[in-house]
């Protein structure tokens, strides 16, 4: 009998272990849809600066994104909410015209998925040619310590 109890106590603990390396504090489905809103509003034609700060707050400090073909390497950085912060920075206010639609939402082992459809036009900062796009795009936010770790963004 005291075999079975430590056998299902030692579930018990193992259960526990693994909530706390989950990091159950966060619910991620309320924060697919916070990071979604906050993402959006970084985008828009009239983001500020806060906007983009309330966005970089979702990222871990070393952050690590993939956007396929644009970039590939998915590589943690240390300085990658600084490089993040950086490159929105530049495009900043860029849009004219911005929407997105978020589909649907897909909870996982620390990740989420995401899949939305933006539609987008603006002018390019440096060329200045005006720039329309529409895209379907699916966006595996790893999750670690209640923040998105590594960004792995796929688009048609």
């Amino acid at each position: 009998m005291i075999k079975a109890i430590i056998f299902l106590c030692s579930f018990t603990l193992i259960g526990l272990a693994s909530a706390k390396e989950v990091n159950l504090d966060v619910n991620l489905d309320d924060y697919a849809a916070s990071y979604f809103a906050a993402w959006t509003a970084s985008q828009s034609p009239d983001a500020t600066e806060q906007d983009l700060e309330h966005y970089l707050t979702f990222l871990a400090d070393d952050i690590g994104h993939q956007h396929l073909p644009y970039d590939n390497d998915d590589t943690r950085n240390p300085n990658g909410k600084a490089q993040f912060r950086e490159g929105m920075s530049y495009y900043l206010g860029s849009h004219t015209r911005y929407f997105a639609q978020l589909k649907e939402v897909t909870i996982g082992h620390n990740v989420i998925v995401i899949t939305y459809a933006t539609s987008s036009s603006g002018k390019h900062p440096q060329t200045g040619q005006i720039i329309n796009q529409q895209f379907d795009t699916m966006e595996v936010l790893e999750m670690e310590n209640g923040k998105v770790s590594v960004i792995r963004k796929y688009s048609e």
